[in-house]
Formats: C-alpha cells, sequence, structure tokens
C-alpha cells in the first residue's frame, strides 16, 4: 500500500514544479522575441523585439512531476543524464536557477559560459552530467558513470530520463543490456509523452512499449501516473532503495503528456485540440494542489508559492538580460585542434 501523504513533502514537491513551470514559461515567451522590457534588444525591422532565447527550446511543461519525484530523493553525488527537454531535470536536481536563465541566454555566466543553450545544460556539481540534443544518447553516458560507480564501489546511483521515442533507437537496447549483464546501479526513467516530435509515439512503437521492451532483458520495470508527483515520489524512494542496495538496475516508466509543441515556436497544429484538452485536466501541479487543499493547505498557501517561483525567475531574467557576453577569445578553448590532437 502507498505511504500517507505527507503534507510537508508534496509542499516541497509543489514547490520544486512551481520554479520549474515559472521558468519555463518566461523562457517560453523570451524565446518568442515578447520580452523587450527585459532589455533593449528589438528588431526595428521586424517592429518588435528580438528574441533573448534563441536556437531550440524544448519545453517539459506539464512533465514536472517526473523530475522532482525522482530528484527528492538523489544527492549531488548521484549524477542525471537528460535530454533535449532538461530544464526540468536540471532544477529539480538542484542546478542554480539565474545560471541556467543565462545559459540560454547565452551569456558568460552560464553553466557552460552561454555556448551550451538550452539543449547542453550540465552542472557537475549537482550531478547533471548533461542535457544531450541527440535522442537516446544519455542512456550510454548514464550506463557509463553508473559503470565507474560501480568499479569504485561507491553508493551513489544513476539516473537516466529519456523519452519514449527513445525506445525506438540502438542505444536504448545496447544501454538497458550493458546495465543488465554488469548489474549496475542505474535507474532508467521514461518520461513517456506521447509525441516523438511531431509524430503521436503509439503508432511507431511495436509491442507494449518500454516497460516490456525493458522486462524482456530482465530489469523489473514500474509504471506510474506521470502527472501525480506523490505517486512519482513514492515509487522513485522505492526503486532507489533497490537500487543502492546492489540489486541492480530498474526502470521507471511514468505516463505524462506533452502539453506544448515540440520547440517553443512549434504551435503543435498537428494535434488534435480535444487531446490537449483533455490533457491539461491533469496538469501535474493543479493536481498537486488539489491533494494539498485536501491536507487541510489553502489557496493562498500555494498562491505564495507560485508567486515566489514567478519572483524568482523574473529577478534571474533581469540578471541575465544584464549579465556580460562571452569574451570572444573564448571560441579558441575548450576545442581540439584538427592538428596536433591537444586540448587547449
Amino acid at each position: 500500500m502507498p505511504s500517507p501523504v505527507d503534507t510537508a513533502t508534496l509542499l516541497a514537491l509543489y514547490r520544486t514544479m512551481a520554479r520549474i513551470r515559472a521558468f519555463e514559461d518566461a523562457a517560453e515567451v523570451a524565446s518568442r522575441g515578447g520580452l523587450a522590457a527585459w532589455g533593449p534588444q528589438t528588431d526595428t525591422a521586424a517592429g518588435g523585439a528580438t528574441a533573448q532565447v534563441r536556437g531550440p527550446l524544448h519545453l517539459s511543461t506539464g512533465q514536472e512531476a517526473v523530475a522532482t519525484g525522482v530528484c527528492a530523493h538523489l544527492a549531488a553525488t548521484d549524477p542525471i543524464t537528460s535530454t533535449h527537454r532538461g530544464h526540468g531535470h536540471t532544477l529539480a536536481k538542484g542546478a542554480d536557477l539565474t545560471r541556467m536563465m543565462m545559459e540560454l541566454f547565452g551569456k558568460a555566466g552560464g553553466f557552460c559560459g552561454g555556448r551550451g543553450g538550452s539543449m547542453h545544460i550540465a552542472d557537475f556539481s549537482v550531478g547533471m552530467l548533461g542535457a544531450n540534443g541527440v535522442v537516446a544518447a544519455g542512456l550510454p553516458i548514464a550506463v557509463g558513470a553508473a559503470h565507474a560507480q560501480k568499479l569504485q564501489g561507491r553508493r551513489d546511483i544513476t539516473v537516466c530520463f529519456f523519452g519514449d521515442g527513445a525506445t525506438n533507437r540502438g542505444p536504448f537496447l545496447e544501454a538497458l543490456n550493458w546495465a543488465q549483464v554488469h548489474q549496475l546501479p542505474v535507474l532508467f526513467v521514461c518520461e513517456d509523452n506521447r509525441w516523438s516530435a511531431t509524430t503521436a509515439s503509439g503508432p511507431m512503437i511495436a509491442g507494449p512499449g518500454a516497460s516490456a521492451r525493458s522486462e524482456s532483458l530482465g530489469i523489473a520495470a514500474h509504471q506510474v501516473d506521470g502527472n501525480d508527483v506523490w505517486a512519482v515520489h513514492e515509487k522513485a524512494a522505492e526503486l532507489v532503495q533497490t537500487i543502492r542496495s546492489g540489486q541492480g538496475p530498474r526502470l521507471l516508466h511514468a505516463l505524462t503528456y506533452r502539453v506544448k509543441g515540440h520547440v517553443s515556436v512549434d504551435l503543435a497544429a498537428y494535434r488534435d485540440p480535444r487531446e490537449v484538452e483533455e490533457a491539461l485536466k491533469n496538469d501535474p501541479i493543479q493536481n498537486a494542489r488539489r491533494a494539498l487543499l485536501a491536507l487541510g493547505s489553502t489557496d493562498a498557501a500555494c498562491d505564495q508559492m507560485d508567486q515566489q517561483a514567478q519572483a524568482e525567475v523574473q529577478s534571474a531574467m533581469q540578471a541575465a538580460d544584464q549579465a556580460p557576453w562571452p569574451d570572444p577569445a573564448g571560441a579558441f578553448t575548450d576545442i581540439q585542434t584538427t592538428g596536433d590532437g591537444q586540448w587547449y
């Protein structure tokens, strides 16, 4: 039986989800050039503001419960790998919100000095090994990290977040096979958001999906409502403890929904509006709010956390807008020459 919901823990989970949602909402607007008030940059020819977040921006709006519920059980020494939709994972793991916004803005104060942008955020100080623009590429990286942990005799575990579309790519099978053969301390988390870019995932995935494929390799899989943060939190707690005790890899199959388009400027006209409308009724943050109210909390308490998250994000936006651009000389660092093979 699931354990009773603890109000203090659920409040903390709600706060994390609110921070992720506030960040994603602000980044979405910034990517569309809708934040002229944040800075002097304008595109006078187009008659509007220049987007302060340039390049592809993949939002995790609506999927906040998965990252929040899982990462609540991890220490900074427990590394994670992410996807191209990795803002929520990064924040849930404890990365600094302002530095992440600076990275999206391409500023020098960002985690990668403004060079990685949205799809390649990494913060090793909290165990975030990096978002990744290549579908399924985080899987073998996570397995490599977990193998290192086992060889070093550490009690840490690795968590690998990936989407349902990644299950159709070779690294998924290779990574799970290696993890099972070597009994590695890794938790695979499938964020099954029903969509692979602009294509519905269901018709493209043969068989029952991620859980069945995992179990075919001998890795126990556990399905959970990915829009119920407490359900994710409880199941993740069980699996993390199991893995830490040396019982090998596990897979958590979290069923959720991608409420935004593939990228922030994608209006997702290829989807049935009724499908999206139904999905919005199962919003994970609203689900958590209803649970808190049932436990005796108040709308005012939830509103306060929402407002605090929005204020934090507004401050980060201002800091990112005013931050300096990277020194052009930095373009010649952290690269490998094609000649003598030396790193600089």
